[in-house]
């Protein structure tokens, strides 16, 4: 019997964890879950034979030692910051790793130990980052191996709810972690190419400057820049590439009734509102405005921010409760961002059975035999409801089909390391098309960039 440990139950392990029952037999594996709370695993897999809930706090090193000593694999769905304490620990007792989260400095600086000891330290491969490293890389080898040369790549990709499920004005609830939805785009300014020419769009601007993208059965899309659209230039082999740009997609109109907050300051997470516990959502909103004695919080927050009464917009603020007086806030002493997330979530979280939507689309452009061209290619993928979720399907299933692959031996290149190398990114992108996770791809003119397909 294989030990496979896995630290963190979270709302993305549903598919996960049921991939690795499903294949337990055959596999000759048991799966042992190690966290404080197991309320996201489904009942199904808590009553599994194959499946040991272990209820510990990682910072017990003794006894997370041991069940990674007495594992065969390690993978780590806890918080991004928690992966280099498992990371060291892997290191020591000489067992890979798998994990969805980005590199860190301090992951990247155990290279060496990973690859002294023949370790696979596989990170980056949930959704995005992940599936988007591979979609992409499967696409740029094949143009380079064909002939071509690469001109352009623009990549999209949004948590969304599906439309059968799209019942707000905004479009959108949350499928992921909302606090990053508040903070999106925070922290400087995005940077990306376009035909050859360094471009940036600083934070208070980011939500004016959309592309607009159709994708076939399901419309209309924009998307926002991403902060560093460049961090990937080198590693994906594009240092000279003339328009290099990575943006998260929302239903179209999102974006501009997003920057309404951004302008107000109330996705500002650097200073707390005093007392705001039980405050109204009427007296938080007019915190950011003006005092006047005669003018009401709607008069004024029009004023300021040039909104007509018959705009979507203003429906849309009105939708959220902004304006109510009974709604209170629970959030002691909060930051504006925390305190509007609180009130987004009671608007936004997806019901028991809602269902979200993952879309994904990459443009490429090159050059072979003296021609220009552009391949287009796009994934959706419909959650089931409320726990199996699209999100936790398109984070999930990817770690879990490295994880055996590297289990198996047939990924075997040592190192910390993302899915950008055919060794990984064929056997893991092939057998996602078996769970109907599979991207189409169509041919088209090539465009360059098209300025009419941006906004601002």
């Amino acid at each position: 019997m294989r030990n496979i440990v896995i630290f963190g139950a979270g709302k993305s392990t549903a598919y996960l964890l049921n991939y690795f029952v499903v294949h337990a037999v055959d596999q000759l594996l048991h799966i042992q879950v190690i966290d404080r709370d197991f309320r996201s695993i489904p009942e199904t897999i808590k009553e599994s034979k194959h499946v040991t809930l272990i209820k510990l706090d990682i910072f017990q090193i003794e006894d997370v030692q041991k069940y990674i000593s007495n594992s065969a694999i390690v993978v780590s769905m806890l918080p991004a910051r928690l992966h280099i304490h498992i990371a060291k620990l892997c290191v020591t007792h000489k067992r890979h790793l798998v994990t969805a989260s980005y590199i860190s400095d301090e992951m990247m600086a155990l290279d060496a130990a990973v690859k002294e000891n023949g370790l696979v330290f596989m990170n980056e491969i949930g959704l995005d980052p992940g599936l988007d490293h591979m979609s992409a890389m499967r696409e740029i080898d094949s143009i380079r191996d064909n002939g071509g040369k690469m001109l352009l790549f623009e990549s999209f990709c949004g948590g969304l709810v599906a439309p059968e499920s799209d019942t707000n004005l905004w479009n959108y609830k949350f499928t992921w972690n909302p606090r990053n939805v508040v903070l999106a785009g925070q922290g400087g300014a995005a940077k990306f190419i376009q035909e050859g020419t360094y471009k940036y769009i600083p934070y208070h601007k980011l939500f004016r400057r959309t592309e607009f993208l159709q994708i076939k059965d399901y419309g209309s899309f924009e998307a926002y820049a991403n902060r560093d659209s460049l961090k990937y230039r080198s590693v994906y082999g594009l240092d000279d590439v003339l328009t290099l740009y990575r943006g998260t997609m929302r239903r179209v109109g999102f974006s501009r009734a997003w920057n309404l907050f951004v302008q107000l300051g109330l996705t500002d997470d650097s200073f707390q509102i005093e007392n705001s516990e039980g405050m109204s959502y009427r007296n938080f909103l007019n915190l950011f405005l003006a005092y006047s004695p005669t003018d009401s919080v709607e008069l004024k927050l029009r004023h300021y921010l040039k909104i007509d009464q018959d705009d979507i917009v203003w429906q849309k603020l009105v939708e959220l409760g902004l304006f109510d007086d009974f709604r209170k806030i629970k959030t002691q002493s909060g930051t504006p961002a925390q305190i509007l997330q609180e009130i987004l979530e009671a608007s936004w979280s997806l019901a028991s059975h809602d269902k979200d939507m993952i879309v994904m689309y990459h443009k490429f452009g090159y050059e072979k035999d003296g021609e220009k061209a552009q391949l287009d290619t796009s994934m959706v993928v419909i959650g089931e409801n409320q726990t199996y979720t699209a999100m936790a399907k398109t984070v999930g299933l990817p770690v879990a089909i490295a994880t055996l692959l590297i289990l198996n031996k047939k990924i075997t290149t040592p190192g910390v390391q993302l899915p950008i190398h055919k060794e990984v990114y064929s056997k893991v992108l092939e057998e996602l098309e078996d769970h109907n996770i599979l991207f189409t791809t169509q041919k088209t003119a090539y465009m360059g960039y098209n300025p009419d397909n941006v906004f601002g």
